[in-house]
């Protein structure tokens, strides 16, 4: 479209025209101040010239119209004077300006003393808006003819014959201001995609560029449609919609598509688009491959979305339309239709769809569920994603319900919530995983059945046991730490007032946990054991038999699953914890009565004392935790309590250094005098 040559080129170019313009300008000027009416359209037509030019880019083409749009401003004033004062009436004007030589400046006269006729009331609004919309396809050079189509709709746009504007006319003179601004926005939105196929292709990219700065001359006509009065719902629903949409589809062009179907969410109110879902959604599957839907559809949903949170009592009309059907349906329509849309595109059309339900609908979980349904069905028979942007949206599809309801159990209870987390890789579902305990902490949520802690467990077994194909070997020690901290402090937050489905929320933890492999035991191992010693505590006194599977909660069927949870500890090896975890054990069974339990949770510390700890300090520690213990230890008769007592007193004597012998052989000094009423009182030991 545009002849080759340098921006310094293009920059004389520029110069030469407003000096041309500025010039004409002069001599109009003094026609007008002279009242010398053929000689200022004689120079005006000249001046008006200077916009002929096809040498300019658009940027460049805009400045020059400008500095013509100000004079003819000027001489409009004048015509006006002119026919006020009678010197010339506007009818014969309207006749004379049409003898100019070239049409370019013809047109550009014909609607400068248009605005004046329909100013003047001579004739009626409709018939002059009517000649000069069809006049202007004299130009068809796409640049010149985008910019006289702008100057018409800029000097009409005041002078519609809309409802309570001095140029009403008759009941349909309504429908006539419609037909011109959409007569003139259909030509001006063919001038412009006309544009895209002018010039050799190696340009192309240059002019999708040029385009892209002249697209506000074509959105404007919607804007002024939009600010007619008389275009109430019906009118928009049965003829303003229909004519849009019709031009935007046939047009077949990606740019023009994507910036049209903004401009109509953009433009028109929100009711209207509510009443007009099913017309205007219809119109989506039928773009370009090419056109960014997501983003356009997204920006739809974003603002009912905002309608009816600002709007509450609009809720009804929603449900009333099928607001969320019709969403669903475009949605999955767009994709059938472009096939070879991305996913990280599908994925982002269905978090906008389940944020506009969450919004719009949050009492709907079937909605939601739906939701990710259908996202399930878009990513069936694909790997594990790779895309990084696709993961993002995944993990911002997941996090949705999480910050709307601020309950997992909520989540928990959505069917395809875990079957769309199946398709992260494993880092995301480790970060996921995390994004689950952050909301369960944050909202101190509290999970009291087993059903739902096995839901949990199975949403974040990234976090408790190793994927396949995992390298947990290249994750950072201290990320590490701080995932299975906070799966520990999980554990802990997991309650049930009834004992016996504490204990089956127990067992479903123990049993998930244990699948966590050599580093993640010692961390998750203890919150297990005290937890299951709180509920130890509360039971305090029970005692009960232990055979069958369905048992009631009593201490002997938890001190049952502590002493195989701690086994599974002792497999690292983890001595000195599991040592530790073996003497809470034993003191919990010495506040229950049951001397047997407490008796074997010692000997098996004993065990592992003699063949797992072998350092001397380990030693020492180990030994003073035995010591203390034992001295607390108020259940043992006479025998099991010397047996323990000696063995302990051995032990101390063995130790390498004299110094840590001395201190330990003193220390259970202690075991043999002791304060309590049962007390030991062996002065000679």
């Amino acid at each position: 479209m545009l002849p080759d040559g340098g921006g310094d080129d293009e920059e004389r170019w520029l110069a030469e025209g407003i000096a041309g313009v500025q010039q004409n300008a002069f001599y109009m000027h003094r026609a007008l101040d002279s009242n010398n009416l053929k000689d200022a359209l004689k120079y005006s037509a000249q001046m008006l010239s200077e916009l002929r030019t096809s040498r300019l880019s658009p940027h460049k083409y805009y400045e020059l119209y400008m500095r013509a749009f100000d004079e003819m401003r000027k001489l409009e004033m004048f015509f006006r004077e002119e026919t006020r004062r009678g010197s010339c009436s506007v009818v014969d004007l309207y006749e004379l300006v049409q003898h100019a030589g070239n049409v370019l400046p013809r047109l550009y006269l014909l609607c400068t003393v248009g605005s004046v006729y329909i100013k003047s009331k001579e004739a009626p609004a409709k018939d002059v808006l009517k000649d000069l919309v069809e006049m202007c396809r004299g130009i068809q050079h796409p640049l010149r003819g985008l910019f006289l189509r702008s100057y018409l709709s800029q000097i009409s746009r005041d002078k519609l014959p809309d409802i309570g504007s001095e140029y009403e006319g008759d009941a349909d003179s309504i429908n006539d201001a419609v037909e011109f601004v959409l007569q003139n926005f259909i030509e001006m939105n063919k001038l412009w995609v006309r544009m895209q196929h002018q010039g050799p292709v190696r340009e192309k990219d240059k002019r999708g560029k040029e385009r892209n700065e002249l697209r506000d001359l074509v959105g404007k006509n919607l804007h002024v449609l939009s600010q007619i009065e008389g275009v109430d719902l019906e009118m928009y629903k049965e003829n303003v919609l229909p004519r849009i949409s019709e031009q935007v589809v046939n047009c077949k062009d990606d740019l023009a598509q994507f910036y049209l179907m903004d401009c109509i969410i953009q433009v028109f109110p929100d009711e209207y688009h509510l009443q007009t879902l099913e017309t205007l959604l219809s119109a989506f599957p039928q773009l370009q491959p090419s056109v960014d839907i997501k983003t356009v559809l997204s920006q739809l949903m974003d603002r009912l979305s905002n309608y009816a949170a600002t709007s509450p009592e609009v809720l009804p009309e929603f449900l009333q339309v099928e607001a969320f059907a019709k969403f669903s349906n475009a949605i999955g329509k767009v994709i059938e239709a472009q096939v070879d849309m991305p996913v990280v595109g599908a994925v982002t059309l269905y978090v906008s769809l389940l944020t506009f339900t969450l919004r719009v609908h949050p009492d709907r979980l079937d909605y939601v569920d739906q939701v990710l349904g259908a996202c399930v069905k878009k990513l069936s028979g694909k790997e594990k994603l790779e895309d990084s942007r696709a993961t993002k949206q995944i993990v911002a599809l997941l996090s949705a319900p999480l910050e709307k309801y601020s309950n997992i159990v909520t989540a928990l209870e959505l069917s395809n919530y875990p079957r769309v987390m199946d398709y992260l890789d494993n880092a995301t579902t480790k970060v996921m995983a995390l994004v689950i305990i952050q909301s369960i902490m944050k909202n101190t949520t509290c999970i009291s059945t087993s059903d739902k802690i096995e839901a949990l467990f199975d949403l974040i077994k990234g976090l408790i046991k190793d994927m396949d194909g995992a390298q947990d070997d290249e994750l950072d020690e201290e990320d590490f730490k701080e995932e299975q901290n906070s799966v520990a402090r999980l554990i802990h937050m997991l309650h049930n007032d009834d004992h016996d489905e504490m204990l089956k929320i127990l067992c479903t933890v123990q049993k998930h946990i244990l699948q966590g492999g050599p580093k993640r035991l010692p961390f998750t191992v203890p919150s297990l054991v005290f937890s299951a010693l709180k509920l130890v505590r509360r039971l305090q006194g029970q005692d009960g038999d232990v055979t069958g599977e369905e048992v009631p909660a009593t201490p002997k069927k938890i001190f049952q699953i502590l002493h195989q949870t701690i086994e599974a500890l002792q497999c690292i090896p983890c001595p000195e914890l599991s040592l530790r975890l073996y003497l809470q054990c034993a003191e919990a069974a010495n506040d229950c009565d049951l001397e047997p339990v407490a008796y074997e949770f010692f000997t098996q510390a004993f065990i592992l004392y003699e063949e797992e700890i072998a350092d001397s300090k380990a030693q020492i520690t180990a030994l003073h935790l035995i010591i203390g213990t034992l001295q607390r230890m108020n259940i043992f008769g006479v025998e099991n309590r010397d047996t323990l007592t000696h063995k302990t007193t051995g032990y101390s004597a063995k130790l390498l250094k004299k110094p840590d012998q001395c201190r330990a052989v003193y220390a259970c000094s202690h075991l043999f005098w002791t304060d309590d009423q049962d007390g030991i009182m062996d002065g000679e030991r």
